[in-house]
């Protein structure tokens, strides 16, 4: 009898502890294998919408490096297009810091804004976007690449419209052989550097393909919407006459689009993270 009421004394704090137990197996699952790297590149690249969309890529580069500034998470650019009046046709970012593949991830898909441009003189609402495409970066013994392997080219780096801004062949374009991918690097005066940076992002771009190829193959793997990281889907809203951000994936809508977009995006990838922990709860099977 003295064991039975001792058990049962304890049970309140057994079941507690495995109950943290289980929530702490189901963090370290959610996001895949490649959850807990601490370096990825992300593509932001301009979509319909013309001038507007341009602007609209600049302003998520912009809101994507006060979100790293404020986790203390390195942000750099490894290329950039950038337009005249200020934005972007496409930025490539590369980020390290803990955590941060885990959370950028879910942000990989279409970004839709609607809002008055500065160039409208009638005040119309107009709708653009651009897409984002996230990818774990790799260690180098993971992408054995070789310089046989890739075609490299050297040319003058050129500003946007064609403004000349280094007269030497500074600027690289690397074209893997095998898969056509090609990527291309002209930010630093230094060709050196940017060998390196081009380099970088192409190891990311072919580890991510061989990732989803091998999603491809394992047909009974959990199917989430959630960093699906298919740049054709649209993921998120950003409605600035209403001050609203949505993300369509778990119909989350929040009313500090003016806050998010300043960098404060916490809040919609905590939604995110504990949406894809609920269908990972949902799919192992809960606790009695």
């Amino acid at each position: 009898m003295e064991l039975r009421e001792l058990a049962e004394t304890e049970m309140p704090d057994l079941k507690e502890r495995r109950e943290k137990l289980w929530q702490d197996l189901l963090d370290l699952t959610i996001g895949g294998e490649d959850a807990n790297r601490a370096s990825c590149v992300m593509e932001i690249r301009a979509g319909t919408g013309g001038d507007e969309a341009a602007l609209f890529a600049g302003n998520l580069f912009q809101m994507y490096k006060k979100h790293a500034d404020a986790h203390g998470w390195k942000c750099e650019i490894i290329s950039a297009s950038p337009t005249e009046l200020g934005g972007f046709k496409e930025i490539i970012l590369g980020f390290e810091g803990e955590g941060v593949y885990r959370e950028l991830q879910y942000e990989s898909g279409g970004h839709r804004v609607q809002r008055v441009p500065e160039t409208e003189a009638k005040g119309r609402v107009h709708t653009s976007a651009a897409t984002v495409a996230v990818m774990p970066e790799p260690e180098d013994v993971e992408v054995d690449l070789k310089p046989d392997d890739y075609r490299l080219d050297k040319f003058s780096a050129s500003g946007p419209g064609g403004q000349h801004v280094n007269k030497t062949e500074s600027a690289v374009r690397l074209t893997h052989l095998e898969t056509g991918l090609v990527v291309q690097c002209q930010d630093e005066k230094s060709q050196h550097k940017n060998l390196a940076k081009a380099l970088r992002e192409l190891k990311a771009r072919l580890y991510d393909l061989k990732r989803q190829e091998e999603e491809k193959k394992r047909s009974d793997q959990r199917k989430t919407l959630i960093g699906s990281g298919d740049r054709s889907q649209r993921i998120r809203t950003y409605n600035f006459p209403e001050n609203r951000v949505t993300d369509h994936r778990i119909n989350f809508t929040l009313y500090k689009l003016d806050q998010v977009i300043a960098g404060q995006l916490q809040p919609v990838i905590d939604a995110l993270i504990d949406y894809d922990r609920q269908q990972l709860r949902s799919t192992m099977g809960a606790l009695d």
